[in-house]
């Protein structure tokens, strides 16, 4: 069974919005979304670190929580892409999609086992 590495996780997903933004339309509505996601997509890794940092468990949550919020924003942002569309890479976009709505589900486990102050 392969280690999981959440570091790892986000450094490819943050890789894969990167990606998946350079494919968008050039237009207003196209840069817009693109920069959007580029700031929510991206943030959960920085922030991931942050939290490995924290100096408590207060900012430990802080942090998570703030990884939480990102992703939440991104999953809004990467669905409006695929409805307008704003690219033609589908496929890509759909797994991007699926991969933050499970981001999301380990962020809130995460988040509810450390305020519950469980180890596992």
């Amino acid at each position: 069974m392969p280690r999981f590495d959440l570091e790892e996780r986000l450094l490819d997903y943050a890789a894969d919005v990167i990606r998946i933004t350079r494919t968008f339309e050039s237009s207003n509505a196209g840069s817009h979304v693109a920069n959007q996601l580029l700031r929510s997509g991206t943030s959960p890794l920085a922030n991931h670190g942050e939290a490995e940092s924290a100096k408590s468990k207060r900012d430990f949550l802080h942090r998570l929580r703030t990884c939480l919020q990102e992703l939440r924003e991104s999953s809004r942002w990467l669905k409006l892409a695929e409805r307008v569309p704003l690219t033609d890479q589908r496929e890509p976009l759909t797994k991007l999609i699926k991969e933050t709505d499970e981001l999301i589900r380990i962020f809130f486990a995460s988040i509810r086992t450390a305020e519950s102050g469980n180890d596992a």
